[in-house]
């Protein structure tokens, strides 16, 4: 946090605004009509535009939840350049369209958690075979505190990637992670995680990877092909370990879809999982 920044130096130990328990339980694209008790947020970027964003943020408060949004639209190509690489003009075009939507009441309040500004910068593969810089992403950052200087600011990497950078981050806050299986021991992934961020000062956000992210072991196909959503057993395994981090701020699964969704297996296994949510200590996002 620059110390210039007197807003956000307030805020540093007060992010975590909203009146509900422990953290969010949330799922990429989630719409409002599956917010409840169990589902207590949503990550969105593709449904949201200048035009309907209270609409989103309004009926997601009616609910007690709390949201973070992305504001580069869903589909990458949207900030790419012609070569495919990312690009950052592009992108503050998009973001900057909401520079005269007032969202101050909704970070007041909490309901907005926090500014997904890009997803996957570390993936070359992804971006025209040119990763995201985290200069760039700390670019990103201040242009978005410019425009909401109270509002977390996140991006969807790893920290440990984030940290093996020099970059120093005074305006990026927060990082929010996905487990999968093939990551290894939970446990010991996790702990990882949470040593870098504190060493870089951010946030972290957790979560897995649901539909892509299995060990095989629930012969679930995945959404992708040769990939595995995960078992009611795993997202208990999984999500215990990353839920006993004191230090995660928020929890954040990929992605939504209805029928993984609608299993009866699946839904008391999310249960289970967002009552330990409800139950962690709230933590901010802002470290």
């Amino acid at each position: 946090m620059p110390p210039t920044d007197p807003v956000g130096a307030v805020l540093a130990g007060l992010d975590n605004r909203s009146g509900s328990p422990g953290i969010v339980f949330g799922t990429w694209n989630m719409p409002n009509s599956y917010l409840n008790s169990v589902h207590t947020g949503w990550l969105n970027g593709g449904p949201l535009d200048p035009s309907n964003i209270l609409s989103w943020l309004s009926g997601a408060r009616a609910k007690g939840a709390r949201g973070v949004i992305k504001l580069c639209k869903g589909n990458d190509s949207y900030v790419k350049n012609d070569d495919g690489t990312f690009s950052l003009s592009k992108w503050k075009a998009l973001v900057g369209r909401y520079q005269n939507v007032n969202l101050d009441s909704y970070i007041a309040d909490g309901t907005i958690l926090g500014h997904l500004l890009i997803d996957e910068p570390h993936r070359a593969d992804r971006w025209g075979g040119t990763a995201i810089s985290p200069a760039t992403l700390e670019a990103m950052a201040k242009y978005s505190r410019q425009l909401w200087p109270s509002m977390t600011t996140m991006v969807g990497e790893e920290p440990r990637w984030l940290a093996s950078s020099t970059t120093t981050y005074a305006y990026l806050d927060a990082a929010w992670a996905q487990y999968t299986s093939n990551k290894g021991s939970v446990a010991d992934w996790i702990a990882a995680e949470v040593s870098a961020a504190k060493g870089k000062g951010l946030g972290l956000v957790v979560g897995m990877n649901v539909l892509d992210g299995g060990n095989g072991s629930s012969h679930i196909a995945g959404f992708s092909r040769g990939k595995y959503a995960m078992s009611a057993t795993e997202i208990r395994s999984y999500g215990s370990a990353l839920l006993a981090q004191s230090y995660a701020c928020g929890f954040f699964n990929w992605s939504l879809d209805a029928v993984y969704y609608g299993r009866s297996d699946i839904k008391s296994a999310m249960s289970d999982m967002s009552a330990k949510a409800r139950a962690h200590a709230k933590t901010s996002c802002r470290q």
